[in-house]
C-alpha cells in the first residue's frame, strides 16, 4: 500500500474508493493512512512461470531439440555485466518480459500484478529470423509484511465492498485499470483465493444485472471460473450459502424476464440476442456443479421456461383485450374492437413464429411457438365464439364486411398450425363454421363493388387502343381493368378456403356464376358503349371502334377460359370427390363457364358479320364487274382482276392491323367461304354459253389470285382452312371448263386409264394381248392372242347374261335344267384395235381381227402393226382402245366390252423421258398383257358432259357420239333399265 500512495495523492479518484468500500470517514482514513506509512513495508517478489514454447528450431539431426529456457533480470543495460551477473550465452534469449525502465520506478497506472502473455523469441543472427514463441505468467507476490492493521474484518467482505464501488453507477461490464489493480493488490496482500474473487465478482455481477441494463458476457465467465474452482477448493459455508442464494435469485429473475419477453425483448435485430444470451446464462446456471450440489430438488429449466411462456402469455392476452374493449354496445364497434385485437393476436403468432420461437429453440430447446400457440388458440376460439354469439341473428352487410376482417386475421392464424411441432386438438379448427351468416352478405358485397368498377371502367374508356407501334395492344383500357376487376372475385376464394367441401362448391358455384354475370354485363355496357359513340361518329372511326370492342371481347374470351386454373378447379375436384358426383361437377361448372364462352363468341361473330358484310357486298360487286361477259373480249384477265385484289389488300391490311390475330383469322374465315360462294354463283349462273371457257378461265385466276391474298404467305388462314369442300368443287368446275375440247378427251382417257389400271374380276371377260414399241422404225407392234369368258350375245343364247345370272341364282334350287339351257348361248366375237386421242394420232387407222363364230373363248393370234411416233406414246391420254364385239350381219355389232391400255406403259416406250428424244438402245421383247373388258356406265363422267356443251367442234362430238354409243350398249344401263322387266318375263316363262 506504501508503494501507491504517493501516485494514488494525485488523484481523488483511487484514494476515495477505500474510503466507500470500507464505510469510513475523511479522517479515519487519514489516520489509518499515516499508520500504514509508518509500517514497516513488505517484501516483493516477481515470480515468472514458465508454460510452454512454441515453433522452436530443431538443432539435432534428428530434426529436434532439447530447449530450455534462461531468466535474467536486467537493472541496466547499458552497465556491463559482471562475471558473476552474467549468463551463460544462450541461443535465444526472451526480451521485453518486463518494462524498460527499472522496476522500482514504474508506474501505478502501467504496472500489472499478473501478465500473462506469449512473447516472441528474438535470434542473435538474422540467419533464422523466426525463432518461435515462449509463454509466461509473470506475477507480484511479497513474502512477508505487517498484518497488524489488517485484523478484525474478512479480507472477502471488504474486497466485496470495493468491487461493488467500482461497479456502482453506469457500468460497461469490464473494470477500469485502477479497479484491477487495487483489487488485485488487496486479494494478495490478503492471501484471497481466486475462487473468493470470482465468487465475490459474481455476487456483485449478477446483482448489479437484475437492477441495470449490462453485458451479459460477463456472467458467462464468471460462472466458468465457479465451475472451474468448485472441486478444487471448498467454499465456507457463508459463502457457499450467498453463491446458492445468488443463483437461485438470478435464476427467478431470469424466468421474470422471460415471462415479459414480449414487452422487454422486442423482435428486433438488437433484442433478440440479448433474449438469447439470457436463456443460455439460465441454462449455465442449471448445469453448474454448485447449483446441482444446493438445489437437490428436481429442476427443469425446460418446464420452467414453457410455464413463464405461458404465464406471460396469459398476462399479454388479458392486457391486450382490455385495450381493445369497445367503448359502447353498439355491434359495430365491437366488431371493430375485436377485429384490431385479433390483428395484434395474429402479429403476436408470427412474431413467435419468425423470431423468439428460434431463439427458444437454439437456446434452451424449448418449442416456444407450440406453447404459445396452443395457449393462444384456446383463449381467442373463447374470446371469438362469445363476441359472436352477440351478432348471431342481427348480420347487415356493413356489420359482415367488418367481420371479413376478423376472418381474414382467424385464416392467417390457422394456416400458421402447420408449423406446430405437436398439433393436437385445436379450439380454431372450425371457427369457419361461426361466420356461416355473414357468408353471403360477403359475395354479394365483392359482386356489387366489381360490377360498379367495371361500369365506371366502361364510363372512361374511349374505345381506342391501348398501345400502338411495334409492340401494340390492340385491346383498349376497360378491358384490362374489367381483368383486375374479377381478380378480387377469384382472390376472394383463396381468403375464404371454406374447409366444408359441399359448402366450398357450392361456394365456387357462386363466384364462378358472379364472374360469368359480370362478363355478360360488360359486354352489354360495351355495346351501348359503342353505339352512343357511333352515332355521332363518321364510318372509318365507327369501324374503328367495332374492332377494338371485337379485341376486347376476344381479350376477355381468353381470360375467362384462365378461370379453372385460376380458381383451382383441380384441387377443388379433389376435395369434393367423395361428396359430389363428376356428372354433377361437370354439368355445374363447366357448364357455367361454357355458356359465358358461347356468349362471348356469339358477341364476337355478330360484330365481325358487322365488319365483314361491307368487305363480301364489295367482293360481289368486284366480281360481278370484272367477269361481265360484255367485258371479256375487252380487258386481259390480269387488268380485270387487278382492282379487286387492289382493294383485299388494302381492307385486308386494316384490319389486320386492327385486330388481333385470333379475330383477324375469324373475320377471314366467313370471308373467304363468302367469296368462293359467290365466284361459284358467278360461275353456274349462265353456263354453256358463248365464251364460257375464257370466262371460267377469268373465274380460275380470280379464285387463285384471292387464295395466295387470304394466305398471305403462311400469315393468313391456313391450307386446310382455306382448301375447303366448296373450294375444292368450284376449283375443279373452273378447272374442267378451262379446257379446250381436246385436252377434255385427254383428261376422260386418262380416266378410263386410270379405272382400267383398278378394274378387278372378269365379269365381262378378257383379252390377252402381246405388244411392244420398235424405236427402230417407229412401229407398235400389237399381237391379239385370245379372249376368254365372254358374254353370249346371239339369239341362240341370252342376250342379257347377266340379269339372267342373278335370276338363276335365286331360282336354280327348283329350275336347275332350266338354268343350264339358259347358260348355253354363244357369240361371234372380233377385237378391234384403236389408237386415241384422235387428234394425236389423226393418220391411223382403226384395224380389227377376223370373226370367231360361235366361241365365247376364241383364239386370235393375229398381229397387227402402227406406225407412231415416242411423242405420239407420251402424249397426254395416248392409249390403244381395245373393243370386243360380237358380229351380226342383220343388225349393229354387239358390244362384248372394252380396255385401255396406255401406251407410256407399254414396252420400248416406258423409260423415254422427253417427246424429242430417242435413245440408242436395242428393241425390247414383246410383253404379254392381259386386259380386263370393261362397260361403261351412263352418263357417270363428267368429262363427256362438258363435251355436250361444245356444239360448234365437229371432232368432240364425233367423239362423244361415240362414248354415248357405247353407254347404251353397256350391259351396266340395262342392268339398271331392264332389271324390273326380265324378272317379270322369267317369272312368265317358268
Amino acid at each position: 500500500m506504501s508503494m501507491q500512495n504517493e501516485h494514488q495523492s494525485a488523484e481523488d479518484k483511487p484514494q476515495q474508493t477505500p474510503e466507500k468500500a470500507f464505510g469510513m470517514t475523511e479522517q479515519e482514513h487519514d489516520a489509518l493512512l499515516k499508520k500504514v506509512e509508518n509500517s514497516e513495508p513488505p517484501v516483493y517478489c516477481l515470480m515468472a512461470t514458465v508454460k510452454e514454447a512454441k515453433g522452436i528450431l530443431g538443432k539435432d539431426i534428428s530434426g529436434f531439440s532439447d530447449p530450455y529456457c534462461l531468466l535474467t533480470i536486467m537493472e541496466d543495460e547499458d552497465e556491463s555485466r559482471t562475471y558473476l551477473s552474467r549468463t551463460k550465452p544462450s541461443k535465444s534469449v526472451v526480451k521485453d518480459a518486463v518494462s524498460v525502465e527499472k522496476i522500482y520506478q514504474t508506474d501505478i497506472k502501467e504496472l500489472h500484478c499478473i501478465e500473462d502473455n506469449w512473447y516472441d523469441l528474438e535470434p542473435r543472427t538474422e540467419t533464422y529470423p523466426d525463432r518461435g514463441q515462449c509463454h509466461l505468467q509473470l506475477k507480484f507476490i511479497h513474502k512477508s509484511r505487517d498484518g497488524s492493521l489488517s485484523a478484525g474484518r474478512s479480507a472477502y467482505i471488504n474486497y466485496s465492498g470495493i468491487l461493488q464501488q467500482f461497479t456502482s453507477g453506469p457500468w460497461k461490464g469490464e473494470l477500469c485499470g485502477e479497479a484491477q489493480t487495487l483489487l488485485e493488490f488487496y486479494a494478495t496482500q490478503n492471501d484471497l483465493s481466486p475462487f473468493l474473487q470470482d465468487l465475490a465478482k459474481w455476487v456483485a455481477y449478477s446483482k448489479l444485472y437484475q437492477r441495470l441494463e449490462v453485458d451479459s458476457s460477463v456472467l458467462f465467465q464468471q460462472l466458468t471460473s465457479i465451475e472451474y474452482h468448485w472441486h478444487q477448493q471448498e467454499l465456507p459455508y457463508l459463502q457457499k450459502q450467498e453463491l446458492g442464494d445468488s443463483l437461485h435469485g438470478l435464476l427467478q429473475y431470469g424466468l421474470c424476464l422471460v415471462a415479459k419477453y414480449r414487452d422487454i425483448f422486442p423482435p428486433t435485430s438488437t433484442a433478440t440476442p440479448k433474449l438469447y444470451t439470457l436463456l443460455r446464462i439460465l441454462a449455465q446456471i442449471c448445469k453448474t456443479k454448485a447449483f446441482q450440489k444446493m438445489n437437490p430438488a428436481e429442476f427443469d429449466l425446460r418446464d420452467e421456461v414453457k410455464e413463464a411462456v405461458l404465464t406471460g402469455t396469459e398476462e399479454w392476452f388479458s392486457i391486450k383485450k382490455g385495450l381493445h374493449q369497445p367503448m359502447t354496445k353498439d355491434l359495430s364497434e365491437i366488431v371493430d374492437a375485436l377485429s384490431r385485437f385479433i390483428g395484434e393476436v395474429q402479429e403476436d403468432v408470427k412474431h413467435n413464429k419468425d423470431v423468439w420461437n428460434r431463439v427458444f429453440v437454439s437456446a434452451v430447446q424449448v418449442d416456444s411457438f407450440t406453447v404459445i400457440y396452443k395457449k393462444l388458440d384456446s383463449l381467442l376460439a373463447k374470446e371469438v365464439r362469445e363476441n359472436l354469439s352477440l351478432i348471431k341473428g342481427h348480420m347487415e352487410q356493413k356489420l359482415a364486411n367488418s367481420l371479413f376482417l376478423v376472418y381474414q386475421s382467424l385464416q392467417n392464424i390457422q394456416k400458421d398450425k402447420a408449423f406446430l411441432q405437436k398439433r393436437g386438438i385445436l379450439e380454431l379448427t372450425n371457427f369457419q363454421e361461426d361466420f356461416r351468416e355473414a357468408l353471403p352478405y360477403w359475395l354479394n358485397q365483392e359482386f356489387s363493388t366489381t360490377q360498379e368498377r367495371v361500369e365506371r371502367a366502361v364510363q372512361v374508356d374511349q374505345l381506342h387502343p391501348l398501345q400502338t407501334g411495334a409492340t401494340p395492344i390492340k385491346h383498349s383500357s376497360s378491358a384490362v381493368d374489367l381483368v383486375s376487376c374479377i381478380q378480387p372475385i377469384c382472390q376472394l376464394w383463396e381468403k375464404l378456403s371454406w374447409p366444408d367441401p359441399e359448402e366450398a362448391f357450392m361456394l365456387m358455384v357462386k363466384i364462378t356464376e358472379d364472374v360469368c354475370k359480370i362478363v355478360v354485363n360488360y359486354c352489354q355496357i360495351l355495346k351501348r358503349k359503342v353505339w352512343l359513340l357511333s352515332e355521332n361518329s363518321d364510318h372509318g372511326s365507327a369501324i374503328n371502334m367495332l374492332c377494338v370492342v371485337v379485341n376486347d371481347l376476344e381479350y376477355l374470351r381468353s381470360v375467362i377460359a384462365r378461370l379453372p386454373t385460376e380458381l383451382k378447379w383441380a384441387v377443388l375436384r379433389d376435395q369434393t370427390q367423395n361428396v359430389i358426383g363428376e356428372s354433377q361437377f361437370n354439368n355445374t361448372l363447366p357448364l357455367q363457364l361454357e355458356q359465358a364462352q358461347s356468349f362471348l363468341c356469339r358477341e364476337i361473330r355478330s360484330a365481325l358479320d358487322t365488319l365483314g358484310k361491307k368487305l363480301n357486298t364489295d367482293v360481289e360487286s368486284h366480281v360481278r364487274s370484272m367477269s361481265t361477259r360484255q367485258r371479256l373480249p375487252s380487258m386481259s384477265t390480269e387488268d380485270a382482276v387487278a382492282p379487286l385484289m387492289r382493294h383485299l389488300e388494302k381492307e385486308l391490311g386494316y384490319m389486320n392491323e386492327n385486330l388481333v390475330q385470333e379475330n383477324f383469322n375469324s373475320l377471314l374465315t366467313p370471308l373467304w367461304e363468302n367469296s368462293v360462294r359467290i365466284l361459284h354463283q358467278m360461275a353456274t349462273q349462265h353456263p354453256q354459253q358463248a365464251q364460257f371457257m375464257v370466262y371460267c378461265q377469268r373465274l380460275l385466276y380470280t379464285l387463285q389470285c384471292m387464295e395466295q391474298c387470304f394466305y398471305a404467305e403462311g400469315n393468313g388462314l391456313t391450307l386446310n382452312t382455306l382448301h375447303s369442300e366448296d373450294y375444292k368443287a368450284l376449283k375443279t368446275y373452273l378447272t374442267h371448263n378451262c379446257l379446250s375440247s381436246q385436252q377434255l378427251v385427254e383428261k376422260f382417257l386418262e380416266n378410263k386409264i386410270s379405272e382400267q389400271e383398278g378394274y378387278s374380276g372378269e365379269k365381262y371377260g378378257a383379252v390377252t394381248l402381246l405388244v411392244s414399241y420398235r424405236k427402230s422404225d417407229y412401229m407398235l407392234h400389237v399381237e391379239v392372242l385370245n379372249a376368254v369368258n365372254l358374254l353370249p350375245m346371239d339369239s341362240n343364247g341370252n342376250t342379257h347374261s347377266t340379269v339372267v345370272h342373278m335370276i338363276i341364282m335365286v331360282v336354280k334350287r327348283w329350275y336347275n335344267k332350266l338354268c343350264l339351257m339358259l347358260l348355253s348361248g354363244l357369240s361371234d366375237p372380233f377385237v378391234q384395235l384403236c389408237l386415241e386421242p384422235n387428234h394425236v394420232f389423226p393418220m391411223v387407222e382403226t384395224r380389227c381381227t377376223q370373226v370367231k363364230r360361235c366361241d365365247l373363248n376364241p383364239l386370235f393370234d393375229e398381229e397387227f402393226e402402227f406406225m407412231v411416233f415416242p411423242d405420239q406414246c407420251l402424249a397426254p391420254g395416248a392409249c390403244l382402245v381395245v373393243t370386243v364385239l360380237d358380229h351380226d350381219k342383220l343388225k349393229r355389232d354387239d358390244f362384248e366390252g372394252e380396255a385401255f391400255l396406255a401406251l407410256k406403259d407399254v414396252p420400248g416406250v416406258r423409260g423415254i423421258k422427253e417427246e424429242n428424244e430417242v435413245p440408242a438402245q436395242p428393241d425390247v421383247k414383246p410383253e404379254q398383257i392381259r386386259l380386263r373388258l370393261m362397260h361403261p356406265k351412263p352418263n357417270e363422267d363428267s368429262f363427256l358432259r362438258l363435251l355436250e356443251s361444245r356444239k360448234g367442234e365437229r371432232a368432240s362430238q364425233a367423239f362423244l357420239k361415240k362414248r354415248r354409243q357405247r353407254e347404251r350398249q353397256s350391259q351396266e344401263s340395262k342392268q339398271v333399265n331392264g332389271l324390273d322387266g326380265r324378272l317379270v318375263s322369267v317369272n312368265s316363262g317358268l
